[in-house]
């Protein structure tokens, strides 16, 4: 029997394989000032305590590309937790993380829920799920994605999976899946098999979005209108190129969708951990503020590990900007050389 297969509204998910022979060519020439990190990335451990401790207001901490902890009505919520050194099938190749972790995975509190936005190895890691189950209270994935979890050994009873606009309740807090534009698989012959979503989280304390993978497309305005305005919203910013941009946002779109989504402040994920595209490591960062200060955008760039208030987020850190000057600087040269040129 043919495996059922889940679709973007209006449009196929994928880059296409009509440009596919462009997107060889264009890895095969990229010259890069700096895909990596020149010096190890400024990073705040996260005590043991704090992690413990249930937070007097609500909080998050960036952990790395999509993973992200959030401290709720004094639960412990965690999204797409990567924590294996490389975003990969396998962990002898493949990305390779930036930065360590900044705790230790055995000073985790009972979480609450692990949220999964979809299937992707970056996004979906095999090792740290098993690591966390006997934490874990819930798995909330989309459609289909609980059967990964179930071949690996995690419970049936943990795993609740939900198609787009359905929600479920763990204690105080409402998750809600909701519509993204991108594509799943973790093989050659499984594509699209599963679903993908963003999630909005609400609490007592607050409101929270967050993107997971998505292109930009008029469903943030519909997820704005039905569940916002958000307290914070965490939006994929990294990972893109104008070859692929239906399924990655570029990160002027993301600063759009954080507005459509009514965010009252943002925080750019996906970025900073792994290199998966063909920008240097700091443009999202570098392209995310010049936009959010053009639109009047709220931006949070902490460094991993450091807490954000939820209600009352400190201002931008443009920490990335002390690391690679002068690669910037000649980033910023560059594009407007080509811009004179076009």
């Amino acid at each position: 029997m043919e495996q059922q297969k889940f679709y973007n509204k209006g449009m196929e998910a994928s880059a296409g394989a009509s440009n596919m022979w462009e997107i060889v060519k264009m890895y095969w020439r990229a010259e890069r000032a700096a895909p990596k990190p020149s010096a190890p990335l400024p990073m705040r451990e996260i005590p043991s305590a704090e992690l413990a401790q249930p937070a007097s207001e609500a909080k998050v901490y960036r952990l790395g590309h999509s993973s992200v902890l959030i401290h709720l009505d004094g639960e412990t919520v965690l999204t797409d937790p990567v924590f294996s050194e490389r975003a990969s099938p396998v962990q002898w190749m493949g990305p390779k993380r930036f930065h360590p972790l900044p705790f230790e995975l055995a000073s985790l509190p009972r979480i609450a829920a692990v949220v999964i936005s979809h299937d992707h190895y970056d996004h979906l890691d095999k090792g740290s799920i098993l690591a966390l189950d006997d934490k874990v209270e819930r798995f909330l994935v989309p459609l289909k994605v609980g059967e990964h979890l179930r071949r690996w050994g995690i419970a049936d009873d943990k795993i609740v999976e939900l198609d787009w606009w359905q929600s479920h309740a763990v204690g105080s807090l409402k998750f809600t899946a909701t519509p993204a534009q991108h594509f799943s698989g973790r093989g050659l012959g499984d594509r699209d098999e599963t679903l993908w979503a963003g999630w909005a989280i609400e609490g007592r304390e607050a409101k929270i979005f967050f993107s997971g993978d998505s292109g930009y497309f008029d469903g943030f305005r519909e997820i704005g209108k039905r569940l916002g305005p958000f307290d914070l919203t965490l939006i994929e910013t990294g990972a893109y190129n104008a070859l692929w941009s239906k399924i990655h946002m570029l990160p002027e779109q993301s600063v759009q969708a954080h507005i459509d989504l009514q965010g009252r402040a943002m925080l750019p994920i996906h970025n900073s951990t792994f290199d998966l595209a063909l920008h240097d490591w700091f443009e999202p960062l570098e392209r995310a503020a010049a936009a959010a200060w053009e639109r009047n955008v709220r931006l949070i760039t902490p460094v991993i590990g450091a807490p954000v208030t939820i209600k009352h987020p400190q201002v931008a850190e443009y920490w990335w900007q002390d690391m690679e000057e002068e690669a910037i600087v000649e980033a910023a040269s560059q594009s407007a050389r080509e811009g004179v040129l076009r």
